[in-house]
């Protein structure tokens, strides 16, 4: 692969990587809670997009996309994941009721946060197809479309980590103004409520293929 085909693939990755999605929306909600859940939130979600590329390397992507039931199925079972990820945020605050409701997020594990990212992005089908269609475009003649698909996937995955990570830091700078009780009910319940809908239009468009 030539230097100017890399820099275009990178431009790609970073144009993907400022997409708002459910990987934005997750990093900023887990990083109310702290700045390592919100970090580990991130790498989660960027560690996914190295899994689809495995997907990629072997072929196992390319038969989702030729088998509809499959895809549909893992386009629902990635949409339902949204909808709990929402409904989880507006019971973070729901459960603590009175005057509770108006203490800081509640502290989360890191872990608990990373495997939220990257199951959000594993159940993502989008991600494979982006492979699929995008992928095979930079693939030079005579290189192994495993090895080459793999590079490319570990570098989405860094620059979509760097972006995460950075979003999770500068949430964190904002920490204090973040963690005002209206403040902070307001993001919750927004952040929660982008899942929720990202997660109903997925699988609207599942029912719809």
């Amino acid at each position: 692969m030539t230097t100017a085909a890399f820099l275009a693939f990178c431009g790609l990755g970073l144009v993907l990587a400022l997409t708002p999605g459910p990987d934005s929306f997750l990093t900023l909600r887990y990083s109310l809670r702290g700045l390592r859940p919100g970090i580990a939130a991130g790498v989660g979600a960027a560690i996914g997009q190295l899994g689809w590329a495995l997907l990629v390397g072997v072929g196992l992507a390319a038969i989702i996309e030729q088998s509809a039931e499959v895809y549909q199925v893992i386009k629902v079972i990635g949409g339902l994941y949204l909808i709990f990820l929402g409904i989880q945020a507006f019971r973070s605050h729901r459960a603590k009721g009175g005057a509770d409701a108006a203490a800081p997020v509640p502290a989360t594990s890191a872990w608990r946060a990373f495997a939220a990212g990257l199951l959000s992005n594993l159940t993502n089908p989008k991600v494979g197809l982006f492979f699929l269609a995008v992928v095979p475009q930079f693939l030079p003649q005579g290189a192994s479309a495993f090895w080459m698909t793999m590079l490319l996937g570990a570098t989405l995955t860094v620059i979509g980590g760097l972006y995460l990570v950075l979003l999770a830091l500068v949430a964190a700078k904002a920490n204090a103004w973040l963690n005002r009780p209206r403040v902070s009910l307001t993001l919750e319940r927004s952040s929660g409520g982008i899942l929720a809908a990202l997660g109903v239009g997925t699988i609207a468009s599942a029912a719809q293929a």
